[in-house]
């Protein structure tokens, strides 16, 4: 099987400074992969290069089998959607118009949205809790709203990849484990693969399949859940000793605190 994203030999830097040396990993139709690491180490430079928005110092990276450059601009924007961390309103426009974007790489040159790609944006809308908002102007939202936009156009635009930093920025903690839920729902029902930037350890814990943890200096570390984030591992990531609670009467799920 294919994957939906193949990492070999990928090297990362940002001037002088290594993010990634050497790094390896694949990611399968409906796996989530949580990106950790301290301030400063890379996570947006590396998830700028898995978008094909900057080009790698070494190392292959595809994308459903092939490189971006022979996909071309436009088919990867249908394969791969990402959420940047800042979201820059230049115009004015309402809120089913920012949701419609996403709808862009799949419409012809010169042609307009249609009833079906308003039903798609509407539907998006609703699952990130702001049906009845697509009249508003986006510059009236609340910073939490904003996000929620940002991603209602990401499941518009329909990747097969979404990649994400930091979704859960300016999201009050309802809509945290809502838009986790929502996530890990459509790579369970859809098969899509997800790439995100997190910083609450045990909220990667419960809502992803594998991570990969950036050390700095190029050091990485990657594989599933349970063998990656351990008390060992993550003392070193953030160079603070933490200990790992387990709670029985929740199915023995482990959490990790500051020791």
């Amino acid at each position: 099987m294919t994957a939906l994203l193949s990492v070999r030999e990928l090297e990362v830097n940002i001037g002088t400074v290594r993010v990634a040396a050497g790094l390896d990993f694949e990611l399968q139709a409906g796996q989530r992969l949580a990106i950790l690491g301290r301030n400063g180490t890379g996570k947006t430079t590396l998830l700028s290069t898995l978008a094909g928005l900057r080009e790698p110092e070494a190392g292959t990276l595809l994308l459903s089998g092939e490189s971006y450059a022979a996909l071309g601009l436009r088919r990867a924007a249908q394969l791969r959607g990402l959420l940047p961390q800042g979201q820059l309103d230049a115009f004015q426009s309402t809120v089913l118009e920012t949701a419609l974007i996403g709808r862009h790489p799949h419409l012809d040159r010169w042609t307009w949205e249609g009833r079906e790609d308003e039903h798609i944006a509407r539907e998006a809308l609703a699952a990130v809790d702001l049906a009845g908002f697509g009249a508003r102007e986006v510059h009236t939202l609340s910073g939490g709203e904003r996000q929620r936009l940002a991603i209602a156009a990401l499941l518009t635009q329909q990747p097969r990849l979404y990649l994400l930093d930091e979704p859960l920025a300016h999201l009050d903690l309802n809509h945290q484990i809502a838009v986790l839920e929502l996530l890990s729902r459509r790579a369970r029902e859809d098969g899509v693969g997800i790439v995100m930037v997190l910083h609450d350890i045990n909220l990667a814990l419960r809502h992803a399949d594998r991570a990969l943890l950036l050390f700095g200096e190029g050091r990485t570390l990657e594989g599933p859940v349970e063998a990656v984030l351990t008390v060992d591992t993550l003392s070193r990531l953030y160079g603070h000793p933490l200990r790992e609670v387990r709670v029985m009467h929740d199915g023995g799920q482990r959490y990790f605190v500051p020791g």
